[in-house]
């Protein structure tokens, strides 16, 4: 059995990639844009015909623009790759007669709202990166019966650029630091959402599931809830950081693109339908730390 994952450099890519030795005899082809625009349909389909015939079982989209706020300068690109890439490989999975697991944003949420999101809540995007999410999400979800959304929040590992990484360079090189204690979510360790795809596709594989149960929108991110700042506050604590940490409003940090004041996903679909166990974020962040020079 044969995984495509696209986006393979990315920072939830590249945790695949290290998963995969653990997951013979499964084979992984991973791409990325330097390999193939997932924006060029015709490409795309011409890779998707280079596997032998059944040899590709799933493809998994880690691809996608996601300079939350350059995308309000670049709203074309944004789209581009968002919605068309996104289309694109669900029409290519539906050709090959296979799922696709395309991630998708917990900025589709954008309310007043102040209890966890189902699946089945209004959706409200306020940014030009929210918006083309979601507008791939439809998509994809239309063009192959056989698609599943998995929507997440706060995404961090040990590999490329994000929050944790920034906070422990900024907070060994300031004596204080400035974040936001009024935007509410969930962090979600890449390994962890990966282990979980991955669990899901084994258990279709095994028979234990349809490929039809995978269809439609899923949440995950890790349990619990936070704040930037008290999850910068874990961050320095458990490193032992000196840097002083100051509380503030979302108004006094303006960015070009709008962040949900809450986003905190609802996980009781997923963990239901499939039997997950999803850890604790900050007995994962313990486990990222570690993994940190």
């Amino acid at each position: 059995m044969r995984i495509l994952i696209t986006g393979g450099n990315g920072q939830l890519g590249q945790c695949f990639r290290q998963l995969a030795r653990q997951y013979s005899p499964w084979k992984f082809s991973f791409v990325d844009i330097d390999d193939i625009d997932i924006t060029n349909r015709k490409a795309l389909f011409a890779l998707f015909r280079s596997f032998p015939p059944g040899d590709l079982k799933w493809c998994i989209n880690c691809a996608a623009y996601t300079a939350v706020d350059k995308a309000e300068n670049e709203p074309l690109q944004a789209r581009r790759i968002n919605v068309g890439g996104a289309k694109n490989l669900a029409e290519a999975c539906a050709a090959a007669g296979i799922p696709l697991v395309h991630l998708s944003t917990d900025y589709v949420y954008h309310n007043r709202q102040n209890t966890p999101f189902l699946e089945t809540d209004p959706v409200s995007p306020k940014s030009v990166y929210a918006r083309t999410k979601l507008a791939g999400d439809r998509a994809a979800l239309k063009a192959n019966p056989l698609t599943m959304i998995v929507r997440t929040s706060w995404v961090y590992s040990a590999f490329g650029n994000n929050f944790v990484k920034t906070m422990l360079r900024l907070g060994a090189e300031r004596p204080e630091l400035k974040v936001v204690f009024d935007q509410i979510g969930t962090p979600t360790y890449a390994p962890d959402l990966a282990v979980a795809i991955l669990a899901i596709i084994g258990k279709v594989e095994e028979k234990e599931l349809p490929p039809e149960s995978v269809r439609g929108v899923w949440h995950y991110s890790n349990e619990g809830v936070t704040s930037w700042y008290d999850f910068a506050q874990a961050i320095f604590d458990l490193k032992k950081l000196p840097c002083k940490l100051l509380p503030i409003e979302t108004r006094d940090f303006p960015t070009p693109a709008a962040r949900p004041p809450f986003s905190v996903l609802n996980k009781g679909k997923i963990k239901k339908s499939f039997g997950l166990e999803i850890p604790h974020w900050r007995d994962s962040l313990i486990k990222c730390l570690r993994e940190l020079p």
